[in-house]
Formats: C-alpha cells, sequence, structure tokens
C-alpha cells in the first residue's frame, strides 16, 4: 500500500501563499477530489503532491506500507503518473513514438498498439502530435497516466478538451484501471470527480 502524507504542508509565491496548513493523509484504493474556486491552488497541491514543484513549508512523506511497517520511497516519482492540461507532449513524435519514449520512464500495464486502441488513437498511431487536435493530446495523455504500471495516479481537470465521447472514455477508463490504486483529482467539475469518496476543499488551506 501506498500512502502520501502532508504534514503542515504550504506554497507561496513571493509573498502570497497559495495554500498553508495542509495536513492531509492519502492512501491507496482510494479516490479523492481536490476542489475551490479557481485560482485556489488546486492545480498547486497536486504538483506539490506530485514533486513537480517543491512546497514552501512543512513536509511530504511517501511511504510504501507493509504488514504494519513502512518504507520511506526515496523516489516516489517512479511510483505516480500525472495527466494535466499544462503538461506538453512532444509534438515532433509520433502518437506511437511518445508512448514508447514513456516506456523508458515507466513501464505501460499493456502493449502500446492496444492502449492506442483503448483511448481510440490507434489510426492516428503514425501521425505527429503536432497535428493531433486538442482532445486527441488530451486522449494521448490520458493513455499515458492510466496504463503506467503505478500505483499512484494524480489527474489535473482530466476532461480538459474531451467531447462528449471523450468524457465517456474518461469515465470507463476510471472504472477499468483506478480500483486498487491512490486516485487523486483536481477539478471543479463533478463529472470528473463524482466517483471520489474523500473531498478535499482548498478553502481549508487559506
Amino acid at each position: 500500500m501506498i500512502q502520501i502524507t502532508l504534514t503542515n504542508t504550504g506554497k507561496r509565491y513571493n509573498r502570497e501563499w497559495i495554500f498553508r496548513h495542509c495536513n492531509t493523509v492519502f492512501s491507496s484504493g482510494k479516490a479523492y477530489a481536490i476542489t475551490g474556486n479557481n485560482g485556489s491552488g488546486k492545480s498547486t497541491l497536486l504538483q506539490v503532491i506530485a514533486g513537480a514543484i517543491l512546497q514552501s513549508e512543512g513536509s511530504i512523506l511517501y511511504e510504501e506500507i507493509h504488514n504494519g511497517k513502512s518504507i520511506t520511497i526515496e523516489e516516489p516519482y517512479a511510483r505516480l503518473s500525472i495527466a494535466a492540461p499544462y503538461l506538453d507532449l512532444i509534438e515532433e513524435m509520433t502518437g506511437r513514438e511518445m508512448l514508447a519514449f514513456h516506456t523508458v520512464f515507466k513501464p505501460l500495464v499493456l502493449p502500446i498498439e492496444e492502449v492506442l486502441s483503448k483511448v481510440g488513437l490507434i489510426k492516428a498511431a503514425d501521425k505527429q502530435i503536432r497535428y493531433y487536435s486538442s482532445g486527441m493530446k488530451q486522449r494521448l495523455k490520458l493513455a499515458q497516466a492510466f496504463f503506467s504500471d503505478t500505483p499512484v495516479l494524480l489527474l489535473d481537470e482530466p476532461t480538459t478538451n474531451l467531447d462528449a465521447e471523450g468524457i465517456e472514455l474518461y469515465q470507463q477508463l476510471i472504472k477499468q484501471y483506478q480500483a486498487e490504486r491512490l486516485l487523486i483529482v483536481s477539478s471543479n467539475n463533478p463529472e470528473e470527480y463524482g466517483f471520489c469518496g474523500e473531498m478535499i476543499r482548498m478553502e481549508s488551506f487559506k
């Protein structure tokens, strides 16, 4: 079991605190939603949890729990995958090449062909990503996140740029590939987080 513990964690830019005094424990097998008004710090908190940016105060502890004993995880990035609007794809690559490159860092749970098929991109597998629509790019980001062999899945506004069919795909991916993982969704849209059992409101950390 993976556990992520935030203790008195906060982040500020210059003199402005985005959030402070965040004391939260995230555990495997549970789905959490980070909600709040626009600009409340949802994405910032998710990036701090991912280790993409450093907190300004407090601590984050990543642990693996076995038989009641905890082992500190020294390289948490290898245990988590993330999909977010602000993460760039390598647009000179094709979809197939992008996933193959991704496997250098994190293995996939299915063959690349099958992954592309499941997210509706098999016909565009050999097209450069620069020619993908915004919705196709989002599908590829979701593919990288959902099909990475990682126990932690982080999603920031996961249906961004998706049409009704894409939103349905997202919901299917949640049902099929989320169950045993630690899932955290940053969103204001109930379609993206309605299944989450735990709610974290950014207004609590101001």
